[in-house]
């Protein structure tokens, strides 16, 4: 079980968080054709390595967050709010 640092609460269980994808994806507007919006919904990236993620905890204050992860190894590298940018993160983890 992986243990989450909320930036909120502190560290918790995963089981207080749900998954909620890949990190900064950004919606399309409204006057974008069906391949627009079928790669957006559809199409997600699955490194090996580095991903950045999206969480709530949702048995706990609820808020999102984005995760920086090493998913070879499930190491937590960052834990950040929304609205920060993409952290920096060692070339080991990409």
């Amino acid at each position: 079980m992986l243990r989450i640092p909320c930036p909120w609460c502190g560290t918790r269980d995963e089981l207080e968080f749900v998954f909620g994808g890949q990190a900064h994806r950004v919606r399309p507007g409204a006057a974008v054709d069906d391949a627009v919006w079928t790669e957006y919904l559809f199409t997600r990236e699955n490194p090996v390595g580095l991903h950045l993620e999206r969480w709530s905890h949702a048995y706990g204050c609820g808020r999102w967050f984005n995760m920086a992860r090493d998913t070879r190894t499930h190491a937590i590298l960052k834990v950040y709010r929304p609205g920060e940018p993409r952290p920096e993160v060692g070339a080991e983890h990409g």
